[in-house]
């Protein structure tokens, strides 16, 4: 089996990592008596949390110290909220606190921890299982108390993004014992409305009490089965709340619901403007590359046509008969160049040119050239052709000599 060395430093990056992404340690609540107690002239704040059981080592930073409401004391039993991470350079892993309190609400940081450890292993917070937003609503719901200035908020916000948005205002109670059971009749009433597209349960800030009907199990449960999406406006930015995690979005004030859930009208516009401007350019670009095919095609089209195959043809018979007539005319012209070497050859032994030198053919009566004594003294008439003519002779023998 392979193991992979790493150095100190990379080891204690990996580790870090693994601590800063758990769910768990990035926002949790840890209670214990503080000691070791260091105000730091920076105006940081390093210390420890120790119980019967163990101890942590902890450290708030100067922006966080400067919100705390008491000063810290060895000795005192308080609830700190912060993520656990990896101080890499000594390896030693430590409380980052963001908030701190004297103890007395602990009861309730616990019960909000262990609900929402409870309900994070159910799945309730998986991203998979949330509903998108819908893009373009018509008609939402808000959730919230009637007089709070949240309602005023979310109103002023829907009407400034988009006027033409249609509010339908379910008001309940958004703090004490009975707040939960009301938002939970107002979800499920919205949610069987076929023209609600989108809730938002709202409520200003408050302490951790004052926010608590949004830590309930059953209100958590009701948002998780919501067919609608449910956007969560509740509190500040610091404030979290169960609802928070379980909702398909979580806003960090009333207000930015609404800039959440609601579109801008002009933006809207906007994109139907780029759409169209899309559109048009799309079926441009498709009309030319159609009529560059059709061009094509029809390029095609005439280069496959009987008709060219016509005009190609006399091209070839032309071109037949070119050749023909060219090599005739060469056959021609041997022929006769043949012929002109007969003629020489023939005139050049032809009997009749010695006529002009003076010489004689004699015939007998049928045209028989006489060539020896014999056949002309058995002879009485004989035909003599001569230069100018030819005479018909009687002949007589006065003397025959051999040689």
């Amino acid at each position: 089996m392979f193991i992979k060395t790493l150095t100190v430093g990379k080891l204690n990056n990996y580790i870090k990592k693994i601590m800063d992404n758990d769910f768990i340690l990035k926002n949790i609540y840890v209670k214990g008596e503080i000691s070791n107690l260091k105000l730091h002239s920076s105006g940081h704040i390093y210390f420890s949390l120790k119980d019967s059981e163990g101890k942590i080592n902890c450290i708030m930073f100067r922006d966080a110290a400067e919100k705390l409401n008491f000063q810290p004391e060895n000795g005192m039993k308080v609830l700190a909220t912060g993520r656990v991470s990896v101080y890499i350079k000594e390896g030693n892993y430590q409380l980052y606190c963001s908030e701190m309190q004297i103890e007395g609400l602990g009861e309730l940081y616990i019960a909000f921890e262990n609900l929402k450890k409870k309900l994070y292993e159910k799945g309730l917070f998986e991203d998979e299982n949330k509903k998108p937003l819908p893009k373009y609503p018509k008609k939402i719901g808000i959730i919230t108390s009637p007089t709070g200035a949240a309602v005023r908020d979310i109103i002023n916000v829907c009407k400034r993004r988009n006027s033409k948005i249609e509010i339908l205002i379910y008001p309940t109670l958004v703090q004490g014992n009975a707040a939960s059971v009301e938002i939970i009749n107002a979800l499920k009433y919205l949610d069987e409305r076929k023209d609600i597209e989108g809730i938002i349960i709202a409520r200003g800030g408050g302490a951790l009490e004052e926010l608590w009907a949004f830590n309930d199990e059953n209100l958590a449960n009701a948002v998780y089965n919501c067919k609608t999406p449910v956007v969560s406006g509740v509190g500040h930015e610091t404030d979290f709340t169960i609802v928070d995690f379980v909702s398909d979005r979580r806003a960090p004030t009333p207000s930015a619901a609404a800039e959440i859930l609601v579109p801008k009208l002009e933006d809207m516009h906007k994109e139907i403007c780029d759409y169209g401007q899309y559109l048009f350019s799309y079926m441009e670009r498709f009309i030319d590359i159609s009529y560059n095919k059709i061009s094509s095609l029809k390029s095609m089209l005439e280069l496959s046509s009987p008709l060219n195959d016509i005009v190609n043809g006399y091209r070839v018979l032309d071109n037949y008969k070119n050749n023909l007539q060219g090599i005739i005319k060469n056959k021609i012209y041997l022929e006769k160049d043949k012929l002109n070497e007969y003629k020489i050859t023939l005139e050049g032994n032809n009997p009749l040119n010695s006529l002009g030198k003076g010489f004689s053919i004699i015939y007998d009566e049928d045209y028989n050239i006489i060539k020896t004594k014999e056949d002309i003294i058995n002879r009485d008439i004989v035909n003599v052709r001569l230069k100018n003519g030819e005479v018909k002779l009687k002949i007589q023998v006065l003397e025959e000599s051999n040689g």
